[in-house]
């Protein structure tokens, strides 16, 4: 038993050492595996950094390349995606207003048109004035589907801004009027808007001392009769313009003041969108008329231009509306049943015009529609300060 002794011990020793061994191998094996992880993570890790800056400098290389593409007369831009056979016209700066307010003479009636627009007894029930449906304060719109007029009737279509409105070459969504004088003269005279006989009004007009003043100053006779009365109206709404917004900076030289999303919207606004078939000139509208997609059949059943011409082919059609400041003068189409622009966006994405008349989708992705939206942005921006006149006694 005694001689047994040492070789036990000796045993016991060795598988100690076996033990410790396999332990010391299996720790640097673990230690091995950990590192072999590390390493991967790190590939995957910096792999997926790689690309996403790789990503992020073809973005930054696209909207650089895209700067300079714009940066630069518009007469110099990418080719726009028209449709064969449409007529259009460059997008640009919105020009100065056709009446030089400058000139006293044409500042007298200027400031007439601007007191007889918020004058509430061109109405019969001196309640309604022009400012009415046209405020100021919201763009030169009310806000509203459909404007509310006489005892409250309410109208057939959307109060349009009258910003602008001397690039139109016809008024009214249908182009019923040929000029701002005979655009002013209807509403006074319409049942459900302020529902006056123009020999009423005049009569008024007449009775006031200061009137008589107002029209002498500006006429050189203090005879009111329909034809000044309008005509000054209608020199009052020439000299209504939008603001400067930032892509009139932007193509007048200031080419920082798009941001990369409202540039790439701006070329998607000219390409893949397709809005420049209708929305084009410094206006942002081809001042034609057009079936726009919103279905007028109903009780109301507007069937639009077709009312003034008579012809099948205008059945629905309405005219273009300028998108200029289209941020601030919701809600929209002829109706005003639109009251989402990213709705209408989604609208025209799924239903876009085609030639022929026919109708197609426009493949946007999401972020494409953001960027168009981002530009609509761009050229809106809020109405000018604006003072309301002191209206005669």
């Amino acid at each position: 038993m005694r001689e047994n002794c040492p070789v036990n011990a000796e045993q016991k020793t060795a598988a100690v050492l076996s033990d410790k061994s396999n332990d010391s191998a299996h720790s640097f094996l673990s230690a091995g595996s950990l590192y072999l992880r590390f390493i991967l993570i790190m590939k995957k890790f910096t792999i997926t950094a790689l690309i996403f800056l790789g990503v992020l400098v073809c973005i930054s290389f696209t909207d650089q390349g895209l700067r300079h593409q714009y940066a630069r007369p518009a007469s110099e831009w990418p080719a726009p995606w028209v449709d064969e056979g449409v007529s259009w016209s460059e997008l640009g700066a919105l020009p100065p207003v056709p009446v030089d307010l400058n000139n006293d003479s044409v500042r007298q009636v200027v400031e007439l048109g601007k007191t007889l627009f918020f004058d509430p007894r061109l109405s019969s029930s001196g309640k309604i004035s022009c400012a009415t449906c046209h405020d100021p304060a919201l763009s030169w719109t009310d806000a509203k589907p459909r404007s509310v007029g006489h005892e409250g009737a309410i109208g057939n279509r959307n109060a349009p801004t009258v910003q602008n409105s001397w690039l139109y070459s016809k008024l009214f969504w249908d182009g019923r009027s040929r000029n701002l004088q005979d655009q002013a003269f209807a509403p006074i005279v319409s049942g459900v808007e302020m529902n006056s006989e123009m020999h009423d009004v005049v009569m008024k007009l007449r009775r006031s001392k200061t009137y008589r003043e107002l029209f002498k100053k500006a006429f050189g006779s203090d005879f009111i009769n329909p034809h000044v009365m309008t005509e000054a109206i209608a020199v009052f709404e020439k000299s209504i313009r939008s603001a400067d917004s930032r892509f009139d900076r932007f193509v007048k030289g200031d080419y920082k003041a798009l941001s990369n999303s409202e540039l790439r919207g701006l070329h998607l606004f000219r390409t893949k969108a397709r809005c420049i078939n209708c929305h084009n000139s410094p206006l942002f509208s081809d001042n034609k008329f057009h079936y726009n997609g919103v279905s007028s059949t109903g009780p109301d059943n507007d069937k639009g231009y077709y009312t003034v011409t008579h012809n099948d082919n205008d059945l629905h059609k309405f005219r273009t509306p300028s998108l200029r400041d289209v941020m601030y003068t919701g809600p929209w189409m002829h109706n005003g049943k639109e009251k989402d622009l990213k709705a209408l966006i989604e609208l025209y994405h799924n239903d876009s015009p085609a030639p022929g008349g026919g109708r197609r989708q426009l493949g946007l992705t999401g972020k494409e529609k953001r960027d168009l939206l981002a530009f609509l942005g761009a050229i809106s921006a809020p109405p000018l300060p604006f003072v309301k006149p002191v209206l005669p006694e």
